[in-house]
């Protein structure tokens, strides 16, 4: 069994629990979340502590952390120097430097695994988007547009941590919008050209409320995205144009069931000689989220197979979190009023 510690367990903490309970090769032995007023143990055995440096001191195999973007690499750096096996929740930080050092350490361990949490890439829509690209069937990337939203920077009672950017490091890009950042990364590889505008207008918090993007990657590849604490109904949606069709991503399955159905919808590009306009189209819905589930059991299999880390690695962060940082400096008014780089 492998015996696993969860270090902050609010709502997310607690959906990895569910996922780690029903893994019949994990065991979950402590977790840790400040709200605790002392140390002590559930009626199911499960220990549970006020401070993570308690948890970590227990026998445990692996650990997950859910905690804070302050203290989410703090975390996850001693957990790999304790030799356990981590995996981490997004984002990594509130900088790519974090991710850098955590790398270091890294370095150093060659037999534990570290796994970041990009939950959307397990979501069955958008798998099956990543075989139509790699398969080709519709050719080549042409550009990507992406928005995704919801009402306001606090949403579901969230604890208020996340507009407070010492704690944060950032806004609806860091916290949400990193999601499609990700997987725009998934679709078309790394981007080199940047162009943004970040803007805390209209909630006034000390971190961004919109984010638009305009991206480039060195094949030409164009991608636009706008992440935003404005949009009324909360939304998901990408559209991804091929040389012979398009995909387009609507929806995404969650806990609060306020982005609407999931569905992907693939269209096939009529003949050079038919200019309707209107091609055939094909929807499909997803009305099962098997994502958190699936992403723990991948990490598991990482450990008991001693395989390599392929989706989630500290690579895949490290690269993520930089072009969010390369999003924020793309604006040199906010680049410079938070003094920041990538």
């Amino acid at each position: 069994m492998i015996r696993v510690g969860i270090a902050g367990f609010g709502v997310v903490g607690q959906r990895r629990k569910d996922c780690v309970d029903r893994h019949p090769e994990m065991q979950l032995v402590g977790v840790c979340d400040q709200l605790y007023q002392e140390d002590g143990q559930f009626d199911d055995g499960v220990k549970f502590f006020k401070y993570y440096t308690r948890l970590l001191e227990d026998d445990l195999d692996a650990l997950i952390v859910c905690l804070p973007n302050n203290l989410a690499p703090e975390v996850t750096d001693q957990g790999l120097k304790r030799g356990l096996h981590v995996f981490c929740e997004k984002p990594p930080g509130q900088s790519a430097e974090a991710v850098k050092k955590t790398r270091l350490i890294e370095r150093k361990c060659p037999d534990l695994k570290l796994m970041y949490g990009f939950n959307h890439r397990y979501h069955h829509s958008v798998q099956e988007a990543v075989s139509i690209i790699n398969s080709r069937q519709l050719g080549g990337l042409i550009n990507l547009r992406g928005v995704y939203g919801k009402s306001k920077l606090v949403t579901f009672n969230q604890t208020d941590w996340r507009i407070k950017r010492e704690i944060a490091g950032g806004g609806v890009l860091l916290d949400q919008g990193i999601h499609m950042v990700d997987l725009m990364r998934l679709f078309a590889g790394e981007f080199e050209e940047v162009h943004s505008f970040i803007s805390n207008s209209f909630w006034q918090h000390d971190v961004e409320d919109n984010a638009y993007a305009l991206m480039k990657t060195r094949e030409g590849v164009v991608a636009f995205i706008n992440s935003t604490a404005t949009q009324w109904r909360h939304r998901f949606n990408m559209e991804i144009s091929l040389e012979r069709g398009s995909i387009t991503l609507t929806g995404i399955l969650s806990g609060s069931k306020s982005y609407g159905a999931e569905t992907i919808t693939v269209a096939y590009r009529n003949s050079e000689d038919d200019e309707s306009g209107d091609p055939r189209e094909v929807t499909t819905r997803h009305n099962i989220d098997n994502s958190w589930r699936d992403e723990i059991n991948e990490f598991a299999d990482l450990i008991i197979n001693d395989t390599k880390v392929v989706s989630g690695s500290s690579l895949d962060a490290l690269r993520t979190m930089q072009l969010v940082y390369s999003i924020y400096c793309a604006d040199k008014e906010w680049k410079e009023k938070y003094n920041l780089f990538v």
